[in-house]
């Protein structure tokens, strides 16, 4: 068992509708020195590929995003929700569905700040169906930049998303997948690794 499975089976809590909740460590207080681990842990894990920028979509993969960007000493792009007046020009755009919000998000990266040479490694704090990945890989894929790997905390590896992304060839390491989980029983299992 790694460091998040503890951590998960610690403080983590499973509501109905396969919700994990692990607001008090990972995305609404922050444990930097977790985070801190999972920097050294995603960089052990993409040690051999290059990586020129880390892209994470707001707003809970950006605290992890800037502690890997620390390990690879590059900067953070994160994709925004709602358009502000401090991000103007040219936009890559991505059609993304919450399934925590329950709603469609248009979300965009500003094209000053991903070019065709990028090399660029998607950090996220959860993936279950896949639809934030999917809509961060297709703004690489505007920019013409490539895909270095895509790191995330913590996979639902009973939903389709970690499936769909390896079926589509990209390197996926999840520090902890979650095989099942019983909201009845707070049971957690993991996938061995």
């Amino acid at each position: 068992m790694n460091f998040l499975e503890e951590r998960i089976l610690k403080d983590g809590i499973v509501k109905k509708g396969n919700v994990l909740k692990v607001d008090s460590f990972l995305n609404h207080q922050i444990d930097i020195s977790l985070l801190e681990k999972m920097g050294a842990e995603f960089k052990k894990r993409f040690a051999n590929k290059e990586v020129t920028k880390i892209l994470t979509i707001e707003s809970s993969g950006i605290g992890i995003a800037c502690i890997v960007a620390r390990y690879f000493n590059v900067p953070v792009l994160f994709a925004k929700k709602t358009q502000s007046l401090n991000v103007d020009g040219d936009k890559y755009f991505a059609d993304v569905y919450s399934y925590t919000h329950k709603c469609m998000n248009h979300v965009f990266v500003s094209k000053k700040y991903i070019s065709p040479n990028e090399k660029v490694l998607i950090i996220d704090d959860f993936l279950a169906n896949g639809a934030a990945l999917l809509g961060l890989t297709e703004i690489v894929r505007q920019a013409g930049a490539e895909v270095s790997g895509i790191g995330i905390a913590i996979e639902k590896g009973f939903q389709d998303g970690g499936k769909i992304i390896r079926e589509k060839g990209f390197q996926l390491e999840s520090i902890a997948i979650v095989d099942s989980m019983d909201s009845a029983s707070g049971k957690i299992e993991f996938r061995k690794q």
